[in-house]
C-alpha cells in the first residue's frame, strides 16, 4: 500500500485520533491548526500553524508538501481556495462541495430542507437584530438562535420573548467564527432525545452506517453519549434515508456525522459534520468493528469496509476544564479513576485551557456478563470522568 501524505486541516483531538489510524497504516501527516501544540500534532510526522482562513498561508502550506489528501476537520478553513485547488485536482476529503455546504449552518440547513426535501424545523436567518425581530413572527418561541458560523454551542442561546433577542443576537455576534454576521433563528423542537448516525461515503461500495449514537448536550456541546442508542426500526430507516439523501447529494467519502432529534412521532434532520464526530468518540470503547476515525481513514484511502456491526454497548463522558491557565493542566486521581472495571482516559495534551474546554474523555463499554444498560454506562463513564482531577499551574 502506497504510503500517502495527509494534510490535517484543524489538529484538535479528533484530529488526534485520526492521525493514530494513519500512523497505524503507514501513512505521513501533516498536522495544522491556529497554534501550536494542537494534539494532532503530538502524533503527527510534521506540524505547522497557520491561519487556515488566509487563503495566502493556506495555498503556501498546500504548495510546499503537495499532499495527497487534503482532510479538514475543523469549520474555520477558505473553503472557497479549496473549491479551487480541487478544480485543479486536489483530493479534498470529502469534498470542498461537501466542506463548504457544511461549514455553515445557512448552506447545509437550504441545501437539506429547500434541495432535498428533508424534514427539519422551522428556520429563519437574519443579518441584523431588525431581521431576527421580524424573523421570529414565522419561527415563533421558544426558539434556539446561533451563529451560522459557529460548533460546539458557542453563541447559541433559548429565547422565550421578543425581548430576549437583543442579548441572542450580541452573544451570537460576538461568538462567531469566521467573518460572518449572520445567525440562524430555529423552531425549539421538543425531543425526547438526540443521536448521532455516523454515515459512510466510500469510493468503491455502497453507504454504510454505525449503530445509532445517542447523546446529551449542555450550552449547545456534548457532554455524554452512548451507543447504541435505543429506536424503533421505523425510525432508524427513516434516519438512515435522509442521513444517506444528504450525504449522497454532497458527494465524497468519508465519514459524516448526521444529527437527528427523536420526537414521539418523526425523526427530524438537525446538522451535519463531514468528518468524525465528537459524540463517536464513544466508538473508543470498541462498541463497534471499527472506531470512527478508522473508518474515516478507510473511506479516504479507499481500503475496503466488508461491515460495520455492535460488538458491544459503551458510553462516553466529557472532562472539561473548569479554570482558565496558559499552561497544560495535569490530571490527578486518574489511578482511582481507572479501578472501575472497563474505563479509558484519553487524555488530549492541549497546551492551554479555557473555562468549559474540553480536555480529555472517559469511555467504558460493558461487561457482557452483568446485563448493564445503557443507563447503567452512562452513569459509569460520568463516575470515570468526575473523579479525575484537573489541576492548573498559574
Amino acid at each position: 500500500m502506497k504510503k500517502n501524505k495527509i494534510l490535517l486541516l484543524g489538529s484538535g483531538e479528533l484530529g488526534k485520533e485520526f492521525v493514530i489510524a494513519a500512523q497505524r497504516l503507514g501513512q505521513y501527516v501533516i498536522a495544522v491548526d491556529r497554534y501550536l501544540g494542537a494534539p494532532a500534532m503530538h502524533v503527527a510526522d510534521e506540524s505547522f500553524a497557520i491561519d487556515m482562513q488566509n487563503e495566502e498561508q493556506l495555498a503556501q502550506i498546500i504548495q510546499d508538501h503537495s499532499p495527497d489528501f487534503i482532510v479538514p476537520e475543523i469549520e474555520a478553513i477558505n473553503t472557497e481556495y479549496l473549491k479551487k485547488i480541487e478544480q485543479l485536482g486536489a483530493v479534498v476529503v470529502p469534498s470542498a462541495n461537501a466542506v463548504s455546504l457544511t461549514m455553515d449552518r445557512k448552506g447545509i440547513r437550504k441545501h437539506a430542507s429547500e434541495t432535498l426535501g428533508v424534514r427539519t424545523s422551522k428556520f429563519e436567518f437574519a443579518s441584523s437584530l431588525e431581521e431576527l425581530q421580524k424573523a421570529s413572527e414565522g419561527v415563533g418561541f421558544p426558539a434556539v438562535i446561533k451563529p451560522t458560523m459557529s460548533s460546539s454551542g458557542k453563541g447559541q442561546s433559548t429565547v422565550h420573548s421578543y425581548h430576549d433577542l437583543p442579548l441572542a443576537w450580541e452573544k451570537a455576534l460576538n461568538e462567531s467564527r469566521g467573518k460572518s454576521a449572520e445567525v440562524i433563528m430555529e423552531e425549539f423542537i421538543h425531543f425526547t432525545s438526540e443521536i448521532t448516525l455516523l454515515t459512510v461515503s466510500q469510493k468503491n461500495g455502497e453507504v454504510l452506517f454505525c449503530p445509532p449514537i445517542g447523546h446529551t448536550q449542555k450550552n449547545g456541546d456534548y457532554v455524554e453519549s452512548w451507543q447504541p442508542h435505543p429506536m424503533s426500526d421505523l425510525f432508524l430507516q427513516q434516519a438512515q434515508d435522509m442521513a444517506k439523501k444528504v450525504v449522497t447529494s454532497l458527494t465524497g467519502f468519508g465519514i459524516f456525522g448526521v444529527e437527528f432529534f427523536l420526537t414521539e412521532t418523526e425523526v427530524i434532520f438537525s446538522e451535519l459534520s463531514p468528518r468524525p464526530h465528537d459524540t463517536g468518540m464513544v466508538t473508543l470503547a470498541g462498541t463497534q468493528t471499527l472506531n470512527e476515525f478508522e473508518l474515516h481513514l478507510r473511506a479516504i484511502l479507499g481500503l475496503p469496509i466488508p461491515y460495520i456491526e455492535l460488538i458491544r454497548k459503551g458510553a462516553s463522558a466529557v472532562i472539561l476544564a473548569s479554570d482558565v491557565s496558559d499552561y497544560e493542566p495535569y490530571f490527578e486521581n486518574v489511578e482511582n479513576a481507572l479501578e472501575i472495571p472497563n474505563s479509558s482516559l484519553f487524555i488530549f495534551k492541549k497546551p492551554s485551557t479555557r473555562k468549559n474546554r474540553r480536555m480529555a474523555v472517559a469511555v467504558v463499554h460493558e461487561n457482557t456478563n452483568k446485563n448493564e444498560t445503557i443507563e447503567d454506562l452512562v452513569k459509569k463513564a460520568n463516575e470515570v470522568a468526575s473523579l479525575v482531577v484537573l489541576n492548573y499551574k498559574k
